[in-house]
């Protein structure tokens, strides 16, 4: 086990991926991550199998929504205001980190340090295998939609623009 998994957010990863019982092997690399882009070029697969997790503020409760969201696909807030009944508005780095315990770049779809509503990208089933952030921009697990949404109780929606 690597320095980076027995401390700070990857181990917090590490630590919640083995409570959920989802086994996924935390992959340290030595290219950045902080992208879909950036991630599938280290990965070596296609950007629409990178679950970008996204975090957008609801304006009246102050709470967080994560959006897991394929790669390639741009999220329209006015489909996340029509699925949860709120005002949805975009996060800014201090709420993420916040909210999350996690830098932009390294946001992971579980492990998030405070209550938060998760949405899954319904494109993300389309794939055999995807990958998410680790709690870093230089770590990435490998999982399956079908996984992430039961480990992460997200709700399974269309979430893209167009």
């Amino acid at each position: 086990m690597s320095e980076a998994q027995k401390n700070g957010s990857v181990a917090r990863v590490v630590t919640t991926l083995a409570e959920l019982g989802l086994y996924a092997e935390i992959r340290e690399m030595a290219e950045s991550t902080r992208t879909s882009a950036e991630a599938a070029a280290a990965i070596g697969c296609s950007v629409a199998q990178i679950a970008k997790a996204m975090v957008f503020r609801e304006v009246e409760s102050g709470r967080a929504l994560i959006v897991v969201a394929s790669g390639g696909n741009r999220v329209c807030t006015n489909k996340l205001a029509e699925l949860t009944g709120k005002t949805i508005a975009h996060a800014d780095a201090a709420f993420v980190r916040e909210k999350t315990g996690f830098a932009i770049g390294g946001v992971s779809p579980i492990a998030h340090v405070s209550e938060a509503d998760i949405l899954l990208d319904e494109d993300l089933f389309q794939y055999e295998e995807i990958w998410a952030a680790a709690g870093s921009p230089f770590a990435v697990f490998r999982t399956t939609a079908d996984a992430l949404a039961s480990a992460s109780g997200a709700r399974v929606a269309d979430i893209k623009e167009g």
